[in-house]
């Protein structure tokens, strides 16, 4: 079961930011996870909310300002005083922290709330540029921009997220059509889920942060799981492996 860095190592550091990235980076992990929005003067900055309220001391949707006005608030400082200055980081900064690595990279746009027009093929452009197809996984609760990107660029790995999965999973995927799916903790364990793995489907689990929840999981053929907690988990499959 592979683990994967959601929003960067996000228990120790302020979710989404350069420091959490640049620590993900440096752990023996499969890969790293984080979400993009679309800024007033249409620049891709990798945040989850679509305000920026929760993790800066500044106010207001991401939408409504451009990427200059953004870079006026703290975006580390909620978080601890040690990571205090830190910027919303665009997404061609954060690719640069892991271009120089092996990790994969999950990028979740977040097109579910606001319609962000054309999203879809400036993240591409981002991802074309640094040759980065074979390494990155688009996502996204928005299953229209999932559909998008499968039709832009069929060779780059694709993935609906759902808080509650449909009854027939593997048509549903077909029909996208997707590579991955990616279910929240409890609905990993839903039937139709259980069946998609027994399937044959790449599926990926969000978000496992207790051992407890990693140990029912691991049995099922889980293909990843997505963590805030990337320590605890790397050293619960590193004491699985062993007992093997």
């Amino acid at each position: 079961m592979k683990i994967i860095a959601h929003r960067g190592y996000s228990a120790k550091y302020p979710e989404n930011t350069l420091a959490a990235f640049r620590a993900a980076a440096k752990l023996p992990i499969y890969g790293v996870e984080f979400d993009v929005h679309l800024t007033k003067d249409r620049e891709l900055v990798v945040i989850h909310d679509e305000k920026i309220d929760r993790t800066s001391n500044g106010s207001g949707f991401v939408k409504d300002m451009t990427l200059e006005q953004l870079r006026q608030f703290d975006y580390g400082i909620w978080f601890g005083e040690e990571f205090a200055g830190e910027k919303i980081p665009t997404l061609s900064e954060v690719l640069e922290v892991f271009a120089i690595t092996n990790l994969h990279i999950n990028i979740e746009i977040k097109s579910d709330i606001f319609i962000y027009e054309g999203i879809e093929e400036l993240v591409l452009q981002e991802v074309t540029s640094r040759k980065l197809e074979d390494r990155v996984i688009l996502s996204s609760f928005d299953h229209e921009a999932v559909q998008k990107v499968a039709e832009l660029a069929p060779n780059i790995e694709n993935a609906p997220l759902f808080a509650n999965p449909v009854l027939n999973l593997r048509d549903y995927l077909m029909q996208v059509p997707a590579k991955a799916l990616h279910v929240s903790l409890p609905s990993a364990l839903r039937y139709p889920v259980r069946q998609a793995i027994k399937a044959g489907e790449i599926v990926r689990v969000y978000t496992v942060n207790e051992i407890e929840h990693a140990e029912r999981l691991l049995p099922l053929g889980v293909d990843s799981i997505f963590t805030d907690e990337v320590e605890l988990m790397l050293e619960f499959m590193n004491r699985e492996v062993r007992e093997l």
